[in-house]
């Protein structure tokens, strides 16, 4: 069990569990960004599921559960909650192409890869949970084209000639980018929570459902309270992963209804190990994040750039070209990239917190840089008006000469 769970010893715990059929209907996976949690997640529900009962869980299992769940088609798993996805899903596509290029020995492993990092993605975009949503059918539309398009990829099926293989890799990834950017909720809907659990509690005809709450800590406070109940009484045939990095930022009720396995912070010879494995690259020295990095249309180092050139300018009461600060950065096409820009802003602005006049400044600069996130994530505001308003509100805010906001 857990083969492909790297130098995690969570894993040993949640096999003996299973084993003894003693893991409880709700439990909760706290640790660092990309410890693993997911793909112990994803594993803990194949495994569950898995028809061979004799030696259930062994990755090579060929049962139609665990092929179903290798593949992520299985119809007992959902998966939910927020996460930026399309990194990983250009590093895989990158190994994919080079596998198929070169025939090489783990093309087989490269083809799940690619294909199970795009459904990472499309199964949040489940059509019942989604149910009664404005845009079900603009999902729709290009899920559909997505599916359409995995299909030439299945390991089920010959591959097409390299051209297309590249052409198809391309086209699977710039429709990922638009269903993240254009649908992908920053905090789940309190409407998908009570689709989610009529759908718990149907009876499942073929082994255990498993339900998958990716960064938890996200949910606010409406959501969080529909989703009491069913973890302090969840359906016999159904299981609750709630996953966070910030296990501290889950509400007290939740935490003491499920059972929490840690997942730490695995050292640098072990991050290099699992990008060895996962993506083939055996060149790379650095964290399994720095690696997914390299992957941005636009190097988190010029973001930064960009971000102290906005915040310098505003200090010293001149006006930046916005329209280029959004050009340098791939016009926000990715929440990361935008991420990355607000959190820096941010970063620039700590040392407003340790002045007596500045505490407020800084409150209300961080309210402003919250706001633009809304702005251009939920309401859908374009990059420059978004700026242009975020440069408006915070040269509200006086700034000495040395850079200190006071009232």
């Amino acid at each position: 069990m857990f083969e492909n769970l790297v130098h995690q010893e969570a894993g040993k715990s949640i096999s003996a569990e299973i084993k003894k059929h003693s893991l409880p209907g709700s439990i909760l996976f706290a640790g660092p960004e990309s410890s693993g949690k997911l793909t112990a997640a994803l594993e803990s529900a194949r495994i569950l599921s898995c028809y061979n009962h004799q030696q259930p869980g062994k990755w090579i299992c060929e049962c139609p559960s665990c092929l179903k769940h290798k593949a992520l088609t299985c119809t007992n798993l959902m998966l939910m909650g927020p996460r930026d996805c399309t990194l990983e899903i250009s590093a895989a596509k990158d190994t994919f192409i080079e596998a198929t290029r070169n025939n090489e020995s783990y093309l087989t492993a490269s083809r799940y890869l690619f294909v199970r990092s795009i459904r990472k993605l499309t199964l949040r975009f489940n059509g019942i949970l989604w149910r009664g949503e404005s845009n079900l059918s603009k999902v729709g539309t290009i899920i559909e084209e997505i599916n359409d398009n995995l299909e030439k990829l299945d390991v089920s099926r010959e591959l097409p000639p390299q051209e297309e293989i590249e052409k198809l890799s391309e086209e699977l990834y710039k429709l990922s980018v638009k269903l993240e950017k254009d649908f992908l909720y920053d905090s789940i809907p309190v409407n998908q929570i009570r689709n989610m659990e009529e759908w718990a509690h149907i009876k499942s005809e073929e082994g255990k459902k498993t339900v998958i709450i990716e960064n938890a800590d996200r949910m606010a406070v409406s959501v969080r309270n529909a989703l009491l109940k069913i973890l302090e009484e969840p359906p016999a045939d159904c299981v609750f992963i709630l996953l966070t990095s910030k296990r501290n930022a889950i509400m007290q009720t939740i935490l003491s209804r499920v059972r929490t396995y840690n997942f730490i912070e695995r050292d640098s010879l072990a991050q290099k190990e699992v990008i060895s494995r996962v993506f083939h690259d055996e060149t790379f020295n650095g964290s399994i994040n720095d690696f997914l990095m390299n992957y941005l249309p636009v190097k988190p180092e010029e973001i930064k750039k960009q971000s102290e050139y906005f915040y310098t300018n505003i200090s010293r009461r001149q006006i930046p070209d916005i329209k280029n600060i959004v050009k340098n950065c791939d016009d926000f096409n990715l929440k990361l990239e935008l991420k990355i820009f607000l959190n820096h802003i941010a970063f620039q602005q700590r040392k407003l917190m340790y002045t007596q006049c500045g505490a407020e400044a800084s409150a209300k600069t961080m309210d402003l840089l919250r706001a633009c996130w809304d702005n251009i994530t939920l309401y859908n505001q374009s990059p420059i008006s978004a700026l242009d308003i975020l440069l408006r509100d915070i040269s509200l805010i006086n700034v000495s000469n040395d850079g200190v906001f006071s009232k």
